[in-house]
This record gives structure tokens, sequence and C-alpha cells, in this order.
């Protein structure tokens, strides 16, 4: 008998007996492996074990570390993508699990084939960029990336991004001075599947001038074109 190719790994992090189940029947039904935690502290345990190719995480969990929390700390250690699951999508609640490392939400309740969908989409933009070829770095005033190193510079001091806030700056980067379109710049950063939903563009521009701009407020470096898209301004560079 062939033994069956798993799709990759995934740590489910939930402690809903009934949605657990619910998520590796449909899991493992299309060869993915399913490791489950119950808890925020064994959740983190299990992502520096286990290894896993991706993570879905429920927000409000049992016990003293919510999704939030376990998001923060194994962000210390591993790049590895992380799904939350969230009964509300509240823009407050979404943009406090981007600020604590997640990619992308759920909301439940989801079908199957959203789900899927979902896990799919994430799974094939991590790979993509694992076998994206290094380049050598791009500059932009006291900004500088390393693209082989994945790292970035302002000034003299390394400015920590998630890898999501990495590769918007990277796109932007990559066509400095000029204006790139909202559902460009989302097809590009977040896959096809994305390319109308801006408010993940919306949210991470504004994480990326928190960390970038001297006054997020009055952006110089990330600007906007009102009904357009977004512009990295590099005056030392022709358009």
């Amino acid at each position: 008998m062939t033994e069956r190719i798993s799709a990759g790994k995934i740590l489910v992090v939930e402690d809903e007996p009934k949605l657990v189940q619910l998520l590796r029947r449909v899991l493992t039904a299309t060869h993915f492996q399913v490791v489950t935690a119950s808890k925020g502290e064994i959740a983190v345990e299990m992502a520096a074990l286990e290894q896993p190719d991706l993570i879905l995480l429920d927000l409000v969990l049992a016990g003293e570390m919510d999704g939030y929390g376990v998001a923060r700390h194994i962000r210390e250690f591993s790049d590895v993508p992380i799904v939350m699951l969230t009964a509300k999508a509240r823009e407050a609640d979404l943009l406090r699990g981007y600020e604590a490392g997640t990619d992308d939400y759920l909301t439940k309740p989801f079908s199957s084939r959203e789900l899927l969908a979902r896990v799919r989409a994430v799974l094939k933009r991590t790979r993509r960029e694992a076998g994206a070829a290094p380049e050598a770095e791009i500059v932009c005033g006291a900004l500088r990336l390393d693209l082989a190193r994945r790292r970035v510079m302002l000034g003299n001091a390394e400015v920590r991004l998630t890898r999501t806030e990495y590769n918007l700056l990277r796109e932007l980067a990559a066509h400095a001075n000029q204006v790139m379109m909202h559902g460009q710049l989302l097809t590009a950063v977040w896959g096809p599947e994305y390319r109308n939903d801006l408010d993940y563009l919306r949210a991470y521009v504004r994480f990326l001038r928190k960390k970038l701009e001297a006054d997020p407020a009055d952006p110089k470096l990330i600007v906007t074109a009102p009904g357009v898209g977004y512009m990295l301004a590099c005056p030392d560079q022709a358009a």
C-alpha cells in the first residue's frame, strides 16, 4: 500500500473539544498531520518541539495565557504562520492579533471550505517566500533592507518586523517612488485571494509607520495616494 504523503503539520490550539474534533477531521481528510494543545503554555512548548508548518490559534483560551500571549511567545523564536480563530472580527481584536504576530484570521463559525482555503493560501505564501532567491539589499535614505538576511536597518538601529510587515516593506521598496495600487500590494504580499481585503493592508501600513516613521501621524516614508495605494518615498532615488 502506498504511504500517504503529508500536506504539512498543523498545530491546533483550541480548548473547545467539539471544534478540535471538527478541525482534526477536516484537516486529516486532506492529508494534514494534526497536533493539538488546549492551553497556551502547552501550545508554546509544542510550537518549539513539533515545528509545525502552520498554527491555528484560538484567541480565547482557558488558563493563564490567552491566544495573544501565545502568539507573542512563539514570535520570540519562530516565524511559523499563525492563523487566529476568533468569534468576533472586530477591528480592535484583529489589530491586537496582528500586533502579537498573527498572520491571518478566521471568524467563527467558518465552513470547512473556508478553513482549507485559508490554510492553503497561507502555506502557499509562506513556501513561496522560503523559496525566493536571496538578493543583495535595497537602500532608501536611512532605511536599508538586507534581503539575504531579511533584516531591516534604520540608521544604525535594527528594526524588528514580523514576516508580513517585512514582506510588505520589501514589496514597496522594490518599487520605490512608484505608487503601488491596493490590489497590487495585496496580491503580491498576501496572494490573489486577498486582493480586495483592504483592512489587511491598512493595518500593516499602520504597523510599519509606527516602526519606521519619525511621526506616524505625518508619514514621510510610506505615503498614501488617496483612493489608489501607497508608495515608499526615497528622495535619493529616481522613480
